[in-house]
């Protein structure tokens, strides 16, 4: 079993380049299947979910090479619709390939979604936009079957501006017949990556980023190449980092613009942010103070793929905070452990009461969720003592190599591997 030792009390200095958005890079990676030929995508990083995106293409007949961050896919000799059961257990992210893949083959076969337990992640607005394009969707106990020789445009509203579901029928429209509108459209900037993508494929699709997109069906799709956006919440976590530590970083490959949410609730408290292009000098030196009260939301509301971060930062503040999450119902499994290091926060149905002032002593802890593990990390970074992370591999599916970028900036933090 590997875990993760962190040495607090180190300042983090130097400067880090944020690599590439896993949430960006997985639906491109499904809409490539959308075309024949060779796409090369570029930035996309080392995870486990790529890796484990990789496997499925591979099954269904796709070649696949990633050297460093360049991707080459060779879509040529896809031919199943049929996506393995035991990977679809591993990533949720798997939902993706329902759109492209139904447009491009007529059919697709797909069992539960797996990924991180944070609550109901439900994939009925994916089904209810597929069959509004004229898919017909039989749901059995084990598995979800949905075909149609031809999709056709049709006008959705969707129940919840859902990102996944936004995304497969993006995808899914780009080649049906006649125009798609898609209402009350999730508006995050992974949206407008995968908007630019398909437009490079030739694709008609316009509106990314506002609550309306609309598409325009074609007949085909040609392979491209792309680069994907950088990764806003690896720079969010990293932004955390220098603020506990307080230190000084410099971060480049960065768009200032996806991170504004997090930029409004620290700048100024206790934080100095430079901006510059694609580059961020973040420093502190003193400590943050309190918000009085903070709600997750859909983009460009805060992001709930910050919130175990900024709780674990807010715990050090300098009085009380309110955090209420309304995007899933069970992320606050991070509280219990980042209790043992000495925060002291109370949860009160959806939100949470973060009290100031603690001080984190290292702990043996463990990651129960992605942004769980980074939310530990962090508060190791901060910590008097040694905190022992297990269950990394949850921090492996949106972090490459988290140690190593840390260790290049001055954290002392190792991976271990201890007897099961």
């Amino acid at each position: 079993m590997e875990k993760f030792a962190v040495q607090g009390g180190k300042p983090l200095n130097g400067s880090l380049r944020i690599h590439g958005s896993k949430n960006a890079a997985l639906p491109i990676l499904a809409a490539a299947t959308l075309a024949e030929g060779q796409s090369s995508i570029q930035d996309v990083p080392h995870l486990i979910d790529i890796n484990v995106m990789l496997e499925i293409l591979n099954a269904l007949g796709a070649e696949v090479t990633h050297q460093n961050s360049s991707l080459q896919l060779d879509t040529s000799s896809l031919s199943s619709s049929h996506i393995p059961q035991h990977l679809m257990g591993k990533m949720r992210s798997s939902i993706f390939l329902m759109g492209p893949l139904l447009a491009k083959l007529g059919q697709v076969t797909v069992y539960p979604p797996g990924g991180c337990a944070i609550g109901d992640r439900k994939i009925d607005l994916h089904l209810q936009g597929l069959a509004a394009l004229g898919a017909k969707v039989e749901v059995e106990k084990d598995y979800i079957h949905c075909a149609a020789d031809q999709l056709v445009g049709a006008d959705i509203k969707l129940a919840y501006p859902s990102v996944g579901a936004t995304e497969n029928i993006m995808m899914a429209a780009t080649l049906a017949n006649g125009r798609t509108l898609i209402r009350n459209a999730a508006r995050e900037p992974e949206i407008i990556d995968l908007q630019d993508f398909l437009n490079q494929m030739g694709a008609k699709v316009q509106g990314a980023g506002t609550s309306v997109i609309e598409i325009e069906g074609v007949k085909r799709l040609k392979s491209t190449d792309y680069r994907v956006i950088p990764d806003r919440i690896v720079a969010g976590t990293m932004m955390l980092a220098v603020s506990m530590t307080k230190g000084e970083l410099l971060l480049e490959n960065i768009n200032m613009d996806h991170l504004a949410p997090l930029v409004k609730v620290i700048e100024g408290r206790g934080v100095e942010i430079n901006y510059s292009h694609d580059i961020i000098n973040i420093a502190s030196q003193n400590c943050a103070r309190s918000i009085s009260f903070l709600e997750t939301g859909p983009y460009p509301h805060f992001p709930t793929d910050m919130q175990a971060q900024l709780m674990a930062y807010l715990s050090l503040s300098s009085g009380r905070s309110v955090i209420r999450e309304t995007v899933f119902n069970g992320r606050f499994r991070h509280v219990e452990q980042l209790q043992k290091m000495g925060a002291r926060i109370d949860i009160q149905d959806n939100s949470a009461v973060i009290y100031g002032d603690s001080v984190y002593q290292g702990a043996e802890v463990e990651a129960t969720d992605l942004r769980a593990g980074a939310a530990l990390i962090l508060a190791g970074l901060a910590a008097q003592g040694v905190t022992l992370i297990s269950q990394i591999h949850h921090i492996d599916r949106g972090y490459q190599r988290i140690e190593e970028q840390l260790q290049s900036v001055g954290a002392s933090i190792k991976r271990i591997r201890e007897k099961s």
